[in-house]
């Protein structure tokens, strides 16, 4: 992607659906007939997370033009190709989409962002609770669920989320009584909850714990339209392009209930912002913004997927900022390609130290995983020249029609 300065960003942006909302939405598919998304992105991910659904046996009729997609049809296969599943992290929840449907999978390890590791022991740890039988042969792990539950409760040693969504699928498929402690309360995980309790599901919520009452499979709805949530991440991205150009930015088709500790964090940055309604915010140019500290967090904390876009920002800052990266050991390589574009970054172990600078210098930059992708397109629209991202895939990975709608606001963020 070539990225050439840009003066300000005027008008109006509207955020799109969730990528990581919609792929266990799509993992659910293999729970009924029939299941029509609507606000579905189109992304690298989620198509891929469609080939995998025809190649499962799905019939898929996408609408692009209004953002809809309809699953249908029976279950054929129960293996999930490497060539698919090594592509993107997101794979793995088919392993609980096929479990619940059917009782059996076979699925390799996922692929997706290489930001340190990304173990699936808590995914495995609970089948294995369950009493399920787990054998790893030719790099697949074929997992199968045992006629009779051993055990019903089950508490995460970690917060994770696509660990939690994997049991609800799992869980989907059996009758009776479940707890699930220490689970991940992000806004993506209710939204497969909210799918769950439309298939007549009932599910109780009380702080990190779920109590899951699953009925015969007989008394489960089998055809079902749901709406993915608006993506959270693309949300933050786009504002905090606004604190640096917006003049002003309205970005529209958000949920400002999802975007707490990022609103906070650029009120505190001195960024102005003015929320017109629940779902548009209005933010104008903040030059400089203040230094922050961030800690990243499970949610409600603050997000790990926009740390380094906010580094970008804090590059520009008034004075110092210090972000700790607590979710991910191997999240800051993007810090070295801002480095190359000027700014004044210190990495020790999980902490980077920024040094806010007067302006960034357009670079050949690489884009080393999703976030760090949309970090670069920021630096990129505020320094002085050109700045060429290489392995700009990442980005289309998660952020549906970026250069697209870059240029509707009136910058040049070109793909070639």
């Amino acid at each position: 992607m070539v990225v050439k300065p840009c003066a300000e960003v005027k008008g109006e942006v509207t955020v799109s659906g969730s990528k990581n909302s919609a792929l266990p939405l799509l993992a659910s598919a293999l729970l009924v007939e029939e299941l029509i998304l609507e606000n579905f992105p189109l992304l690298l991910d989620t198509l891929y997370a469609l080939k995998i659904l025809k190649i499962l046996g799905k019939d898929i009729e996408l609408n692009p033009t209004l953002k809809r997609v309809r699953i249908y049809g029976e279950i054929k296969r129960i293996k999930v190709p490497y060539e698919l599943s090594s592509r993107f992290r997101g794979s793995i929840l088919f392993l609980g989409g096929l479990l619940g449907a059917g009782g059996k999978a076979v699925i390799s390890h996922p692929g997706g962002c290489a930001i340190g590791a990304r173990p699936i022991d808590q995914h495995l740890k609970f089948l294995s609770h369950l009493g399920a039988n787990l054998t790893l042969k030719g790099g697949y792990i074929n997992a199968s669920l045992p006629k009779e539950v051993k055990n019903s409760n089950f508490v995460f040693d970690v917060v994770t989320v696509t660990g939690t969504e994997n049991a609800l699928l799992t869980l989907a498929g059996l009758e009776g009584e479940f707890t699930l402690e220490n689970v991940a309360l992000e806004p993506e995980v209710f939204d497969l909850l909210d799918f769950l309790r439309k298939l007549g599901i009932k599910i109780l919520t009380h702080g990190r714990t779920l109590k899951i009452s699953v009925p015969p499979k007989g008394g489960l709805k089998r055809r079902l339209t749901h709406r993915v949530i608006p993506d959270r991440i693309e949300a933050g991205t786009f504002l905090v392009l606004g604190s640096l150009l917006g003049n002003p930015l309205k970005v529209s088709g958000l949920n400002t209930d999802h975007l707490g500790v990022l609103l906070e964090k650029l009120e505190e940055a001195g960024v102005t912002l003015k929320i017109l309604t629940p779902t548009e915010v209005e933010v104008f140019r903040s030059l400089p913004p203040k230094g922050l500290f961030i800690e990243t967090a499970p949610y409600p904390g603050f997000p790990t997927d926009m740390q380094a876009q906010f580094m970008a920002m804090l590059s520009v800052a008034r004075g110092s900022s210090v972000i700790v990266e607590k979710i991910f050991e191997n999240r800051f390589q993007h810090a070295l390609e801002l480095v190359r574009m000027g700014a004044n970054i210190k990495i020790k172990g999980n902490t980077a130290v920024i040094e806010g600078v007067k302006k960034l210098v357009g670079a050949p930059v690489k884009a080393t995983d999703l976030r760090a992708s949309a970090s670069l397109v920021i630096a990129g629209l505020i320094a002085e020249g050109q700045t060429e991202i290489s392995e700009i895939y990442h980005l289309l990975r998660g952020y549906e029609d970026m250069d697209k709608k870059l240029t509707f606001l009136g910058c040049h963020a070109e793909l070639i």
